[in-house]
């Protein structure tokens, strides 16, 4: 297995250059400061008193309060307010709350998918089956950091101290642990995930590893059953993390659909972008997608519009496209986003009464300091999908062109070769010392060869196939779940 191949070199390279070029050239940055968002200033306590129709108040002992305080500046809500628009740039963003951990992600998923692109340009030219695929590797730990932030996002809504938060992830929790529970029982001829035998296959493959380094009497301590209930409680745990993400895009798809009122191709693109996590979960029920294009009705008779073994080929094109058309949609949803303070200031305008100038300043700049929050949670569902289906394709040995590169099955575990001892002549002190060297350096080099060759053996592709196909399905299945409970929420709840 060679390890110290092109692949590994084009990875070192990439994340060399990710590491010195984020200062300078960031595709994060670029994408909120390149000009096309512009956020809305907070009026100052002079613009607030002129529209009022009153000087600024000075503060004196006469105006301060027993407890030392001042008291604050009210103005009316009906006020003729209009806030004043500036385009998004660098100085702004470094402000905002988790820009650090949004740049990075990001970027780290930008530089991915050119690491996945060269390896499968390199797989497709060379012959490196016995290589890593170190551009699956990086889509891995892409889904594991994107993972990661949510989980850092939801840990900040349970500090919060309403507790409102809190209670909206758990109850999508528990509500996400029983459509996983009915999901994970449905049989293979409705939902084709492979995961039966998925897990029967890196059973049987630990098994036979197990005998062969000596554990004769040794098997698996768990039962499907154990396996089901610990993925269902993993799939509760994703449905907590996409909950207030699916929410935020169902409020940013209606305010993105009313603010392109008069371009119907975007409002067309918008909405095909909303309902396509409902596409990619059809695209695994097997009666509505496999056995339909297979044999589509027509009359009286049947054709067959994709074949069954191009059927997975289309599969992943088209999760790519409806991923692709996601990110390209971006900034009409942060831009939606970003106009709430202007939608805010219209809806205090018809309430009656007055309200503190700092209130107004607060909530104006709030909505922009949450920005990298709202992009976060725009993005990272679309990351889930994206890199999970680029790993089934990359782990799973699958084809953009139709054909399957191999038919997974059960690979029985490899017998670890050992590295003959390198016997010691008669040298001098330096020649030992670089023969010593050397031969850690080989027997380094045949530790992990030993180590990627076992673990090939028993993780194969069909499990591998099992596993992330049914992670993409699921990322989808509760954005859809997340997204359609925030539009009845936004559209009929929020304004009775």
């Amino acid at each position: 297995m060679a390890l110290m191949g092109i692949q590994l070199v084009v990875s070192l390279l990439a994340a060399s250059i990710m590491q010195r070029m984020a200062p300078h050239c960031s595709f994060a940055r670029w994408l909120l400061c390149n000009g096309s968002l512009f956020r809305f200033k907070h009026p100052s306590e002079g613009e607030l008193c002129a529209l009022a129709g009153k000087q600024v108040p000075k503060p004196n002992r006469r105006d301060r309060r027993q407890n030392g305080e001042v008291k604050p500046l009210t103005v009316p809500k009906d006020i003729d307010l209009h806030l004043e628009k500036a385009p998004v740039n660098a100085l702004d963003a470094l402000v905002l709350r988790f820009f650090l951990e949004y740049q990075w992600l990001v970027d780290f998923a930008v530089y991915a998918t050119g690491v996945f692109l060269f390896t499968e340009c390199y797989y497709s030219v060379v012959d490196a089956s016995k290589e890593v695929n170190i551009g699956a590797m990086w889509c891995v730990l892409t889904i594991l950091f994107g993972l990661k932030t949510l989980h850092t996002l939801m840990s900040h809504y349970f500090r919060s101290e309403e507790g409102g938060e809190r209670s909206v992830c758990l109850a999508f929790g528990f509500l996400c642990l029983l459509v996983a529970m009915l999901v994970l029982v449905v049989r293979e001829d409705y939902l084709e995930f492979g995961l039966e035998s998925g897990f029967s296959s890196l059973f049987d493959n630990l098994e036979v590893f197990a005998k062969q380094q000596g554990y004769a009497d040794w098997s698996i301590p768990v039962t499907k059953l154990t396996v089901k209930l610990g993925l269902a409680a993993a799939c509760a745990y994703v449905g907590s993390l996409l909950a207030f993400p699916g929410l935020r895009l169902a409020q940013t798809h209606l305010d993105a659909v009313k603010m392109n009122s008069d371009r119907p191709l975007v409002q067309f693109l918008l909405h095909l972008s909303f309902l396509s996590p409902v596409l990619v979960l059809i695209l695994w029920v097997k009666p509505m997608a496999r056995d339909f294009l297979a044999n589509a009705p027509m009359g009286k008779t049947s054709v067959t519009l994709v074949s069954s073994d191009a059927f997975d080929s289309v599969r992943l094109w088209v999760i790519v496209a409806s991923c692709a058309l996601r990110l390209a949609l971006t900034r009409y949803h942060l831009q939606a986003y970003l106009d709430l303070a202007q939608k805010w200031v219209e809806q205090m305008k018809r309430e009656a009464g007055r309200i503190a100038a700092i209130d107004i300043q607060r909530k104006v700049t709030r909505i922009f300091c949450y920005l990298t929050v709202v992009t976060l949670q725009y993005l990272v569902p679309v990351f889930l999908i994206l890199f999970s289906t680029l790993a089934l394709k990359a782990l799973g040995n699958f084809s953009w062109g139709g054909s399957v590169d191999e038919t997974p099955g059960v690979t029985p575990a490899l017998v670890m070769p050992t590295a003959a001892p390198v016997p010691h002549g008669g040298l001098d002190d330096d020649e030992d010392g670089t023969e010593d060297m050397e031969e850690d350096i080989q027997a380094t080099v045949a530790h992990l060869s030993e180590a990627f060759a076992a673990l090939r053996s028993v993780l194969t592709p069909i499990f591998f196939r099992g596993f992330f196909a049914f992670l993409t399905w699921w990322v989808a299945a509760c954005q859809v779940i997340s997204s359609l409970f925030g539009i009845y929420f936004h559209q009929y709840l929020m304004q009775n």
